[in-house]
């Protein structure tokens, strides 16, 4: 076999496999959890889901399963009326979403007229900012394949501390975990003007200066009960436009 008709060989073999010379992310392979805590939650979303009447979803990490928390008055407020469902597992990354909307079938029964997503900040740790927006960009379109008439709210992902802070009942802005912006910067391309809307609404848990205080992320990354205030407040206006029928 001569040199040419080899390399001929190799090029047509690379084309016909995609995954050739490119590992498949993490953030974009489902990903089934095992823990107790996770396996409960999950179960009860799919009861939930076989209940039907869910016209508003909340799905994320632990910081959506916080509504149950520091949030439950504001929820009990503002979505207990809406009939909506929170759908939110603490730990939670990319693929552990993409499994539960996937194998995990937890949206079988319900179509939520709007699906509000914030994920991504627990891959921050071990992905690249352009790794975690593919990560959600994936279960944006899953979200969008099953359930082509529900409308999303992408919010993007709220700010974090990226180092120990000097003061301890603040984090300065350039003590904020600095892969985020980039982030949100590559998933706010997923808004298309219609089905799905980007909205950051991080600059409102900031103080005037740009920093994180303990009134509104006690741990710099969850929510106190102003800090849903706070989130409820910043998105009640397009929740209520793009959940008109």
């Amino acid at each position: 076999m001569s040199f040419r008709t080899l390399a001929a060989g190799l090029v047509v073999a690379a084309l016909a496999c995609p995954a050739f010379g490119q590992a498949k992310s993490a953030t974009t392979t489902p990903n089934e959890r095992k823990d107790k805590g996770a396996v409960d939650r999950h179960q009860q979303f799919v009861k939930r889901a076989a209940k039907g009447d869910v016209d508003l979803l909340f799905l994320g990490d632990s910081i959506t399963q916080g509504w149950e928390g520091n949030g439950k008055d504001v929820w009990a407020k503002d979505y207990e009326p809406l009939h909506a469902a929170n759908f939110g597992i603490g730990g939670d990354r990319t693929e552990h979403v993409l499994w539960r909307i996937t194998e995990g079938k937890e949206l079988e029964g319900i179509t939520p007229q709007l699906t509000v997503l914030m994920i991504g900040t627990n891959n921050t740790g071990s992905n690249s900012a352009e790794e975690i927006a593919t990560g959600v960009e994936a279960i944006v379109k899953e979200l969008r394949t099953q359930k082509p008439h529900m409308k999303v709210l992408l919010l993007a992902v709220f700010p974090r501390a990226g180092k120990k802070s000097v003061d301890p009942s603040r984090v300065a802005p350039d003590e904020l975990n600095t892969k985020i912006p980039e982030i949100n910067k590559r998933i706010a391309k997923l808004d298309d003007g219609k089905m799905v809307k980007y909205l950051d609404i991080g600059p409102k848990f900031l103080d005037k200066e740009g920093g994180l205080t303990k009134e509104v992320m006690p741990d710099y990354l969850h929510l106190s009960k102003k800090g849903y205030e706070i989130w409820a407040e910043a998105i009640a206006e397009p929740v209520k436009e793009m959940m008109k029928k």
